[in-house]
């Protein structure tokens, strides 16, 4: 059995995962802020999901809070700890790029300085898609350089994986970051296309589609994410012998770092996502087609072969399977 701090434990993938790890027989103290960037009704339903667990915790506290989490820290001793606490959202970081500060980069250091002061023996981070930018090769690999980012949200995310090597590096903590590629699933997020369109399809009002449909995105169910995540963070990052400065790969390094792309490696057009979400629904979406917005790409394809190669799993869930459970949670949950 392990201690395992889930942070973002209220959120779409905290509150899987920390369930999964309580099913399994660890211990998870879980840390939310419980903000209402989005519907604080629905983190709260999350966490009661979760909290009848044997083992669980949970902490209210921002992890922006530089005392707060030096005091869980040392108080609780943590083997492993799973950072997924973040302001998200590529548009939003366009409107409020301090909160993105906050707690993508102080609240991110306030962990690092905790997993070195407590001998934490495996820091997993969510890092993004987003990081690819104006990276146009495709499948997006770990080992291409990611420095042109499109968007604060980004930006930040390229920021935590370069930190965490960094204390990888000077502390000797074994850091592996996840590049996760568009998630989605019962209990996903309201700001999330799948959730908007789903209520505006379901009220009879028309969607907003970017980019006039032809965004492509390489969608992942969140079962795939889950079983991802907790393969990694049994399987602390260590160094890589053949790392060479003159070479350098930045995915690997002689200190214990590794990122990994946590996608389905498939990746489907908008347009046709929207389709398999009108058959879910038995109902048509009358579409408002716009061109791009600031900040966002317009494809994103994960070559995922270092995550199977490594841990043994490789993401499948088709969309026609994942949406059609998304659209059984949501008529369930909101009746």
């Amino acid at each position: 059995m392990k201690k395992i701090l889930v942070t973002g434990a209220a959120g779409f993938i905290g509150s899987h995962l920390s369930k999964k790890l309580l099913e399994r027989g660890d211990a998870v103290i879980g840390v939310d802020n419980l903000n209402d960037y989005y519907d604080v009704n629905l983190k709260l339903a999350r966490l009661k999901g979760v909290e009848g667990i044997k083992g669980f915790k949970f902490v209210k506290m921002d992890i922006s809070d530089r005392e707060g989490v030096k005091g869980l820290f040392a108080a609780e001793k943590f083997d492993c700890v799973v950072n997924l606490a973040a302001q998200a959202g590529v548009r939003h970081s366009l409107v409020n790029p301090y909160a993105y500060i906050d707690s993508n980069i102080s609240g991110f250091l306030n962990i690092l300085e905790g997993c070195r002061h407590n001998n934490v023996k495996h820091l997993v981070f969510a890092s993004s898609s987003s990081v690819y930018g104006a990276n146009t090769k495709m499948p997006f690999s770990v080992h291409h350089n990611v420095d042109h980012p499109v968007s604060l949200y980004a930006a930040t995310k390229k920021a935590n994986e370069l930190m965490a090597h960094t204390y990888s590096s000077l502390y000797r903590i074994p850091c592996t970051g996840l590049r996760f590629f568009t998630v989605y699933g019962p209990w996903g997020r309201p700001d999330m296309a799948l959730f908007l369109f789903t209520k505006a399809i379901l009220e009879g009002t028309p969607i907003d589609v970017f980019n006039y449909g032809k965004m492509r995105r390489d969608f992942t169910y969140i079962d795939d994410i889950i079983e991802s995540v907790v393969r990694v963070t049994d399987n602390a990052a260590a160094p890589n012998p053949k790392w060479d400065g003159a070479l350098p790969d930045s995915a690997t390094s002689y200190a214990p770092y590794k990122i990994y792309n946590i996608g389905n490696n498939n990746p489907v057009e908008l347009m046709k996502f929207i389709e398999v979400l009108e058959d879910c629904l038995g109902k048509k979406a009358e579409k408002n087609l716009l061109p791009i917005q600031p900040g966002d790409v317009p494809a994103t394809y994960a070559d995922v072969d270092d995550l199977t190669r490594d841990v043994g799993f490789k993401p499948s869930t088709p969309i026609e399977e994942g949406i059609k459970k998304f659209v059984e949670w949501y008529m369930n949950f909101y009746r």
